[in-house]
């Protein structure tokens, strides 16, 4: 067996939530969400970082109002702090609630990168490798200094896979199909690999698209996840905003519980360790409690 840090290793065979409408709540009520999929035992709850809350002030709410559920962010972007500050707050954090964090690190996008931060968004491959060397390089005099927590990379290419499986715990691609998973675990090897799987739970076919292409409407105009599905036989005609109707249909499952189960399987069949499930509720940044509710049964069984 692999030498995972615990918060991975607890997470093999499991399914966890990706979402951020826990972010629709007064920071003193987000964690009410963290609870909720604590108690109906998910594994994990991820988060991203974006428009919103600052990744690690957020994970220390989640983690504040929980006990056992680990929370990981999915992903952190690189450019909103120093190598530093990102390797002494996962320290710090997996220090103050017993292993339960996970840092995703990721190097996002060009517009949320130089339009949004004001930052010069570089050759991804070579800032990520140097940001996850001074990471390593970072020196912590505090008490949990020596403190060892789990790492893992927003990784879609080849190159950027490699770059997981060399120098951190494993990876988290996210709109994804079952084919891109046993790439990547050819990728990574004994590595961690989560993955992302987005849903529709109810067999309304026009409902199903509505959300799909609304989920899909930012990511369509995003140079990397374009580079990604044309890497799995997309073309030009699949990226129309919001998404074509195939593209739709291969990265968001939709269906009963039955059938997300089944999606969830064939991800674990092809050499996943963990699915991370973002349900797409009837109004999106809103909870979809029930939606949860009638999952959790099912996946965690």
């Amino acid at each position: 067996m692999s030498d995972w840090p615990r918060p991975l290793e607890q997470l093999r065979a499991t399914v966890g939530i990706w979402t951020a409408t826990h972010e629709s709540l007064p920071p003193s009520q987000s964690g009410e969400i963290a609870s909720e999929l604590e108690s109906l035992g998910f594994a994990a709850m991820w988060m991203p970082e974006a428009w919103g809350r600052e990744a690690f002030t957020n994970a220390a709410l989640l983690l504040s109002a929980t006990s056992s559920i680990t929370i990981a962010t999915g992903i952190a972007n690189i450019w909103a702090r120093d190598a530093v500050n990102a390797a002494n707050a996962a320290k710090t954090l997996s220090a103050a609630f017993a292993d339960r964090f996970i840092l995703g690190l990721g190097v996002s996008h060009l517009p949320l990168v130089e339009r949004l931060r004001g930052h010069h968004y570089e050759t991804p491959l070579r800032a990520m490798r140097e940001y996850l060397s001074a990471m390593d390089a970072a020196p912590m005099f505090a008490n949990e200094g020596q403190q060892r927590y789990a790492r893992v990379l927003a990784a879609l290419g080849p190159k950027m896979l490699q770059l997981a499986a060399d120098m951190t715990d494993g990876a988290l691609p996210y709109l994804v199909t079952p084919e891109h998973t046993q790439q990547a675990r050819e990728a990574v090897g004994d590595k961690f690999l989560g993955v992302e799987q987005a849903v529709v739970l109810g067999t309304d076919r026009e409902e199903f698209l509505r959300r799909a292409h609304a989920h899909l409407e930012i990511y369509t105009g995003l140079d990397n996840y374009k580079n990604s599905w044309r890497r799995l036989g997309f073309g030009d005609e699949d990226f129309v905003r919001g998404g074509s109707i195939r593209l739709c249909e291969a990265l968001v499952v939709h269906g009963d519980e039955a059938t997300v189960l089944a999606k969830v399987n064939e991800h674990r069949q092809a050499g996943a360790d963990h699915v991370c499930l973002q349900v797409l509720g009837e109004e999106p940044g809103t909870p979809p409690l029930d939606e949860w509710r009638r999952l959790a049964p099912i996946v965690n069984a």
